[in-house]
């Protein structure tokens, strides 16, 4: 039988919340406490889960649940670490549950105390940058966190002040998101970053991010750090003589529209966008603002290249008492198209997935989907387009004069890469 209890961290403090029970991860269900949801602090931990007393389905507690646990080569290796079936969602979470995404704690038992940061030399920050996924999974498993993905990261503790690392124990929250380059693709982290900053300079929301060079930026001399936007400073409390950053909850959208991680991908037309757009205007604090915020950053997407903008790529944020509910940064924006990997998008946009063949008439069709304007949706668009190209050059320039030399060049495939060369 198993039993995992879940809690969520509010104004600082981690609150219990209910419990996931099934004879194993095919029937396990999650019920909310009673005494949660009759407190003043009582709130659902997704959109997809309301209270309520009846337990949710194993469906629906899966596509939340698992939803949190990382893809790929790095559930397979922590799958065969601790040789479980890697379906076994339940046995990964609960080893893994300590440090997710957002404010959400699953544990075997009582949560674990005894937090503490563990000062990285210098040493292991390169070891980390040089030895790839493999390592990062070994963090995983150490530190017991879970991040959702099938890239090598790992959450790490940043001390600006003094540019020192940190790797968190215990249930010590992390500040930063540390991605590997040369597991995945060449000069991806440049590639991610020159994304990030064009994006913020067309307007659009997105969480400080920088490259972390260890060498002469070669890609196993690199990694890739993002301030965790739903990580809050200063929190309440200190660990080790660090301020402690409070855990501000998030889902995805995904878990938010129920969906199960491995559809993430619309490979058929099933209304992801007009789901998506649905979501937020039923459930965000500032609907009108925060479908712009949306619209925008599906048009940068589509821009930018990035194929691989799928809805576990674009989440919702929670106040730190759970009451209210926004849009949450743009997030994992990379142009895919400077790789020639798939020209399919990850959702339709107006009836068509082909980059190649999207269209400013797509974005006018696709604005009855999402019971928005044409008229708003198309100026818009273009109002991103128009910004798009000077954006990217001066994220490349911006990058040249920090030292990366081949930022100029790939700033040019990006965009020869996307869909901007379908509407210049």
């Amino acid at each position: 039988m198993k039993n995992l209890n879940v809690y969520i961290e509010i104004l600082g403090k981690q609150t219990y919340v209910g419990h996931i029970t099934g004879k194993d991860y095919r029937d396990a269900s999650f019920s909310y406490d009673k005494e949660y949801m009759n407190s003043e602090y009582g709130a659902p931990i997704s959109v997809a889960l309301p209270l309520r007393e009846e337990p949710f389905s194993p469906t629906e507690t899966k596509n939340f649940f698992e939803g949190l646990l990382p893809e790929g080569f790095s559930r397979k290796a922590v799958a065969n670490w601790l040789k479980a079936d890697e379906q076994d969602y339940l046995m990964i979470i609960g080893k893994l549950g300590t440090e997710c995404l957002g404010a959400i704690m699953v544990t075997e038992g009582e949560p674990e105390s005894a937090p503490h940061y563990e000062k990285l030399t210098s040493a292991r920050v390169k070891e980390l940058a040089a030895e790839g996924t493999t390592r990062s999974t070994k963090v995983l498993m150490e530190t017991h966190l879970s991040l959702t993905g099938a890239s090598g990261k790992v959450g790490l503790y940043y001390d600006e002040p003094n540019n020192e690392w940190y790797l968190p124990k215990g249930n010590a929250p992390s500040t930063h998101i540390v991605k590997q380059s040369h597991v995945r693709l060449d000069r991806i982290v440049l590639n991610e970053q020159l994304c990030i900053l064009a994006a913020g300079n067309v307007g659009i929301q997105v969480p400080h991010s920088f490259i972390i060079n260890l060498g002469k930026a070669k890609d196993d001399e690199v990694l890739y750090a993002t301030r965790r936007y739903d990580r809050k400073l200063p929190g309440g409390t200190h660990i080790d003589g660090l301020v402690a950053p409070y855990r501000l909850h998030q889902e995805d959208f995904a878990q938010a529209m129920s969906i199960s991680a491995a559809d993430k991908y619309e490979i058929k037309p099933s209304g992801y966008l007009r789901k998506m757009f649905e979501t937020v205007g039923r459930y965000t604090s500032n609907p009108m603002a925060d479908q712009r915020k949306l619209l925008e950053i599906i048009i940068f997407d589509y821009l930018v290249g990035n194929t691989d903008c799928h809805i576990k790529n674009c989440s919702l944020i929670y106040s730190e008492d759970l009451r209210s509910v926004r849009l949450a940064p743009a997030y994992d924006i990379v142009s895919t198209g400077v790789y020639n990997m798939t020209t399919d998008m990850s959702f339709y946009i107006g009836g068509e997935v082909n980059i190649k063949k999207i269209t400013r008439e797509n974005f006018r069709i696709f604005a009855k989907e999402i019971g928005l304007s044409q008229k708003l949706v198309l100026k818009i668009f273009d109002d991103v387009a128009n910004k798009f190209e000077a954006a990217v050059r001066d994220a490349a320039d911006y990058l040249g004069q920090l030292g990366f030399k081949d930022a100029s060049q790939m700033g040019e495939k990006i965009l020869q890469s996307g869909g901007f060369g379908n509407v210049c």
